[in-house]
């Protein structure tokens, strides 16, 4: 039997994989929001192809709008789609200890059943990118996504109680099952469960706490915290507390990592309330990061301490504002497919 493991992020690439946005609330309702929606899901698609092969995912009769905001040199496929959050409704790509690769097809119900969520063309995501890129398929019977791991490489994963343990997602279940089925699927073998996730994040359109907002592993030896040093900002005392945690598991388990803090943008609110905006949510390519600016003065810091931890890779930064009004960032929209030997 195949032993799986999912690589750190840093792992070198064969490509990363978007969905385009199709209906609902990620397009908006006004032509002006679709076009902000499509413009932004393009510019990380388009960045990323400077770095490595892309593929966008498009549902059928998006084929021509999508080709006047995608570059050339970006690939596309078309498959049905309810939304476009590719980290959560795409597979978890693994290697083999054979060499091959896997595409873990963990269960997706719409993060917990949300009542606003649709899935019955997002659950079979996974299977048809799996097929695309040429994997095995490690189906799964976890209701779990991508935005909820985040991995070392060497064994270590980030979750939260709030994701994995939801009676919306895995009733019942017990952090032992859940961590046995990630050893299974991703090779996982020591978990840093933080408490929850973000205050936004647990709002109407949330993901109720992915762990890929909260923190990140640039190494196996750096991982990457979200702080909120606003006092007024309910994610300060939330922030606060998963990095305690977090020394709590570096001490017990002598992890050997070292804490970097990211802290938050200076913004505090937007029309909606409490903003969750994170420099957590970046993602990895082959030479480069993207990640997420905010028009925000702590921009500069936050790009800046990405530099310094993922040295040789050029980090550009890309306006996430429309994205986290939407629920999510630029992690959150892609997903890496690792080279295999």
């Amino acid at each position: 039997m195949t032993t799986w493991r999912m690589p750190i992020e840093g792992h070198e690439q064969e490509r990363l994989w978007l969905a385009w946005p199709t209906t609902g609330y990620t397009l908006g309702e006004t032509e002006a929001e679709a076009h902000e929606a499509r413009t932004t899901w393009a510019a990380v698609a388009n960045t990323a192809s400077e770095f490595e092969p892309v593929t966008v995912v498009v549902n059928p009769g998006d084929e021509e709008i999508a080709a006047k905001y995608l570059s050339a040199q970006v690939d596309r496929i078309t498959a049905p789609l309810n939304d476009a959050w590719m980290r959560d409704i795409g597979p978890s790509f693994v290697i083999g200890d054979d060499g091959r690769l896997g595409a873990v097809n963990y269960v997706f119900n719409g993060w917990g059943g949300q009542d606003w969520a649709q899935w019955d063309k997002d659950q079979h995501i996974g299977r048809i990118v799996a097929e695309a890129a040429g994997a095995e398929l490690v189906n799964s019977e976890m209701t779990n996504e991508g935005g909820g791991i985040q991995v070392d490489g060497t064994g270590r994963v980030v979750l939260t109680e709030t994701v994995q343990l939801d009676p919306g997602r895995n009733p019942g279940w017990t952090k032992e099952q859940v961590e046995a089925e990630l050893n299974r699927t991703i090779g996982t073998t020591s978990a840093l469960w933080l408490p929850r996730g973000l205050t936004r994040d647990h709002d109407t359109f949330g993901t109720r706490g992915h762990s890929d907002i909260l923190a990140a592993f640039a190494t196996p030896d750096v991982l990457l915290m979200h702080r909120q040093d606003a006092e007024s900002h309910p994610d300060h005392v939330i922030a606060k507390t998963n990095r305690a945690v977090a020394e709590r598991y570096l001490a017990d388990a002598s992890a050997g990592f070292e804490i970097i803090d990211l802290p938050a943008p200076e913004a505090l609110r937007d029309d909606e309330g409490f903003v969750d905006y994170s420099y957590i949510n970046h993602v990895v390519l082959n030479g480069a990061v993207i990640a997420c600016a905010f028009g925000d003065p702590a921009d500069d810091r936050a790009l800046a301490t990405l530099r310094e931890v993922y040295p040789g890779r050029t980090v550009v930064g890309i306006d996430a504002r429309p994205l986290f009004a939407r629920g999510g960032g630029i992690h959150c929209i892609t997903q890496q497919q690792p080279k295999v030997a």
